[in-house]
């Protein structure tokens, strides 16, 4: 009686692909996340007129150099003072001629004074990505924290637990008003 000799080879190989293809249909890839961003509608040409005349106190341009070194306004500083800057510069507390105008609008059959300042971010094309999404996240931190402090103000409690509409007039009240520059060659200052 003669003995066959099995293949290991053939067999291994065999249950590499089984393997594959068990792996390949079973493994989920992750979402890939990026920054949530809400692109304002189209303006008409009544308010791309009335846009172009932003008064220049409501408006603080931030920005990232190729050293990564950042500017907010004219000065520079560290990262870890941003958020601070830019929710003074959003809620202008002592109604400072130099920060943002308050409008007072109507929003769910209340009026709220409504900051008109926008935050103008620049960056230059050597500007690392470790630093652009570090400036990002203090922007939307300041943002975020203006919205809480507005929701335990008006509602009692975080914006987090607010239902739908409770949101949306504190998104209405404290608007997320982020405005991004094409990238430029500013070079290192």
């Amino acid at each position: 009686m003669a003995r066959r000799k099995f293949s290991a080879i053939g067999s291994t190989a065999d249950i590499a692909f089984l393997l594959l293809c068990y792996f390949l249909m079973t493994t989920t890839m992750g979402e890939q996340s990026g920054l949530q961003r809400r692109l304002p509608p189209i303006p008409d040409k009544e308010q791309q007129a009335e846009n172009q005349k932003v008064n220049r106190r409501n408006i603080i341009i931030v920005r990232i150099n190729s050293a990564d070194k950042l500017f907010a306004g004219s000065e520079a500083m560290d990262i870890s003072i941003l958020k601070d800057k830019i929710k003074e510069f959003l809620s202008n507390p002592k109604n400072d001629p130099t920060l943002p105008e308050k409008e007072d609008k109507e929003i769910e059959g209340k009026i709220y004074a409504v900051s008109k300042g926008v935050i103008s971010l620049q960056n230059d094309r050597g500007t690392s990505y470790q630093a652009y999404i570090a400036v990002q996240n203090e922007l939307v931190k300041a943002v975020n924290e203006l919205r809480d402090e507005f929701s335990y103000q008006h509602f009692g409690k975080r914006f987090s637990r607010l239902s739908e509409e409770e949101q949306d007039i504190v998104k209405k009240a404290v608007p997320q008003n982020i405005s991004e520059a094409e990238p430029k060659d500013t070079g290192k200052k």
